[in-house]
């Protein structure tokens, strides 16, 4: 690391940057009830909504990973990233059209109160656990490869010298003091002003590498279009490559629906809209920006590689490590500042509103918020334990990961989190495409248990022979969830339940 970046100066700017989210809450959260905790008192501004949704879908691993992964070959090599960006619009589309129009006419604080009316107790407490089990996991594994860098950077290194579990305890409690009181009113415009700090560091970093090969950002960008890192569109080479078209862009639309429109954490800020309309700009206006956040990623992963080869720099065996190498070590003292602050609004922005959903999908989904007459006073002593609770499990998380020490392992934990969108696949689009009941509700846990886990063993085995399912392993989990409930259900059986009555 250059001299002039030492781990005091870098601690000097997050501290400065914390207490600017401080200072936000504190204004934000005046007088917050449990209604501006979950939905903002529906009163949230679109524009504000759809700029901070952009660094809750990026996270701290786009942020690091994406540019990596421009000249390492295999999966999301070059440009061909945006070919999975361009489905996420058709997967978006369908968001705006169909889901929202359904959450806004229930009215709904939680998505998953949906399966309820629809189906009954069981299906919509399977929906809302599979919703905190993915979360969990997901959160815990991005705030990890933050945590990561701030102990090899900052607070693992002299003169702090600080234990990793130190580090942890400090990202999540600073999470944590920022949302307890405000929740999503307060992440709404948190979110806001850390999506623009995450995109403000990557034109940073691009401008300084301009600066440091004496090129104009004409010339960046010419470079990079004449290089071998600017393929966007594959067809040639068939299913069987990771990066084919139609495989990137029909997982990309899936993964839109499935991790935009049936995950809590996504939808509660859309669902703080002062109307439908509204929400519907809202996730316009975010899908346009979207593409273009992604194509300033990928510029950066390219001149990331074309500044390698320039100077002759050894590229790190993990390719997650070049940026944060290369912005921490290689550029000027500010670009590693600039690095750190990009990567930690990035990591927070998608944190802080995963550990509110968390704590409002426990709440609203397990402990009835919506039922009864509760006094206020009672709510918030309730949800601030429960916040308490989230933030020490993200805590514990990170932790046993740490303690793993096994990328492998790691990784597999992190795509088994992933395999429970297939299940929400499958309930949601059960609902809304067929009109049946189900004749043992109880079987309904029993299916969403057991197509992910055969989901797991058929393309762990690799059953489809050359065909890698990829992102697919989303659609496959869907359909084996969508066929179990056809199997346990019964044209118009009896009327489901309502859980309110």
């Amino acid at each position: 690391m250059l001299q002039t970046l030492t781990p005091q100066v870098i601690l000097l700017v997050i501290v400065a940057y914390f207490a600017v989210l401080m200072v936000v809450s504190w204004f934000t959260s005046r007088g917050a009830d449990s209604a501006d905790f979950f939905v903002a008192g529906r009163q949230s501004p679109w524009i504000l909504v759809a700029i901070g949704m952009i660094g809750a879908s990026l996270s701290g691993v786009t942020f690091i990973s994406i540019p990596g992964a421009v000249g390492a070959g295999g999966r999301n090599m070059a440009f061909s990233y945006m070919q999975m960006v361009f489905g996420y619009l058709a997967g978006y589309l369908v968001i705006a059209t169909v889901l929202l129009p359904l959450y806004y006419r229930m009215n709904l604080t939680s998505i998953y109160e949906y399966l309820g009316e629809r189906f009954g107790t069981v299906a919509y407490k399977t929906g809302a656990g599979y919703f905190l089990l993915s979360r969990v996991i997901g959160a815990s594994f991005r705030l990890y490869l933050v945590a990561i860098v701030l102990d090899k950077f900052v607070l693992g290194v002299a003169p702090f010298n600080l234990p990793f579990w130190v580090t942890v305890s400090a990202a999540i409690l600073l999470i944590w003091v920022y949302t307890f009181r405000g929740g999503i009113k307060t992440i709404v415009w948190t979110d806001t002003l850390q999506t623009v700090c995450m995109l403000t560091a990557v034109v940073l970093t691009i401008s300084a590498i301009g600066d440091a090969m004496e090129k104009s950002v004409f010339d960046l960008f010419e470079m990079v279009g004449n290089s071998e890192y600017s393929q966007v569109f594959f067809f040639e080479n068939g299913w069987s490559d990771p990066n084919n078209f139609f495989k990137q862009f029909i997982s990309g639309a899936l993964i839109a629906v499935v991790m935009t429109g049936l995950d809590q954490d996504m939808m509660q800020k859309n669902l703080s809209c002062r109307s439908l309309r509204d929400a519907q700009k809202n996730m316009f206006t975010f899908s346009i920006i979207l593409v273009f956040a992604n194509l300033l990623f990928l510029t950066l992963g390219a001149l990331l590689y074309l500044y390698v080869a320039n100077f002759g720099l050894e590229i790190p065996a993990k390719t997650d490590q070049l940026f944060p190498m290369i912005a921490l070590e290689n550029l000027s003292p500010v670009t590693g500042i600039v690095f750190i602050l990009g990567l930690i609004a990035a990591a927070y922005s998608s944190a802080d509103s995963a550990l509110t959903a968390l704590t409002t999908s426990f709440c609203v989904d397990f402990l009835d918020f919506e039922r009864g007459n509760r006094p206020e006073t009672e709510k918030k002593k309730i949800r601030f334990v429960v916040h308490i609770g989230f933030s020490l499990l993200l805590l514990a998380v990170i932790l046993v990961f740490n303690a793993v020490n096994n990328d492998s392992v790691i990784n597999e934990v992190f795509k088994w989190a992933g395999l429970t969108y297939g299940p929400l696949l499958g309930l949601f689009s059960f609902g809304m495409l067929t009109n049946r009941r189900f004749k043992e509700e109880k079987l309904v846990l029993v299916v969403c248990l057991v197509a992910p886990v055969l989901t797991y063993i058929l393309d762990k085995n690799d059953l489809f022979i050359d065909f890698k399912l990829g992102f697919l392993i989303i659609l496959l989990n869907g359909i084996l969830t969508f066929a179990g409930l056809a199997l346990i259900s019964s044209e118009g059986y009896k009327e489901v339940k309502n859980i309110y009555e």
